[in-house]
């Protein structure tokens, strides 16, 4: 059974349509990836599915329930994160106390200050940023940033987590640390959509990849069907991306 699912969701501003009757789903620990060209409607899913924007039509539903209406701290609470592009830490609390808010919000909130900081410490160790946690999210690098926003999001206990192009900007190594922690999120339960244009990425961890072109989808399959897919080469890769 799915854990989430787009049912013939549309959204449109004035003229311009952004999503067209999307219908996609994700089952318990899979991992999908979202991909397309600038302007495909990625972000826009992702708004709609965590609440900051409702659809035209169509349904969302999340375990078993439906959320096309709620609002987005009711989505939290039932377990939707979200992290985002340009990535959004409260810069004058420190890494710890970015987390420790987070705590305070989503799925079993923490009853109070000690437990939220015990989990924190915990959600720290898991992301890497264990070492830094005293640090002012200000002064922390591009690479602990996006981290800092994954443990944050990580802090709602979500069952759901929402990845927006958390790889750009970042070199060979540290995308490849940053996708054995997407591994090791999924290992631990949770389901993930992740929106990227670094194919490396979306090869290396999705189960599956839904393709959207101008608000439609074009494809959904493996990583490998959706790669060898005329209509997405012509789209999105173009044939320097197989070689």
């Amino acid at each position: 059974m799915a854990l989430f699912e787009f049912d013939h969701v549309t959204k449109s501003f004035g003229g311009l349509l952004a999503v067209k009757e999307l219908t996609f789903s994700l089952n318990p620990q899979e991992i999908v990836g979202l991909i397309g060209p600038n302007g495909a409607g990625k972000t826009t899913v992702f708004n709609l599915v965590t609440g900051m924007m409702k659809p035209d039509s169509g349904k969302i539903r999340f375990s078993d329930e439906e959320i096309t209406r709620l609002a987005p701290y009711q989505i939290c609470r039932r377990g939707i994160a979200r992290t985002f592009q340009l990535v959004r830490t409260f810069n004058r609390l420190t890494a710890l106390e970015n987390v420790m808010a987070g705590r305070a919000y989503g799925s079993m909130p923490a009853s109070h200050i000690q437990q939220a900081r015990s989990e924190a410490e915990q959600i720290l160790e898991l992301t890497g940023l264990s070492n830094k946690r005293l640090h002012p999210a200000a002064r922390l690098g591009l690479v602990d940033r996006k981290r800092l926003e994954i443990a944050r999001a990580l802090a709602t206990r979500p069952k759901l987590l929402l990845l927006d192009e958390m790889f750009a900007g970042l070199n060979t190594a540290e995308i490849d640390e940053a996708i054995d922690l997407v591994k090791g999120i999924r290992g631990s339960g949770i389901s993930l959509i992740v929106v990227e244009h670094v194919m490396k990425v979306i090869m290396g961890i999705s189960d599956r990849v839904v393709v959207l072109a101008v608000g439609v989808k074009i494809a959904d399959g493996s990583p490998e069907q959706v790669v060898g897919d005329e209509q997405v080469i012509k789209a999105y890769l173009g044939k320097r991306a197989l070689c």
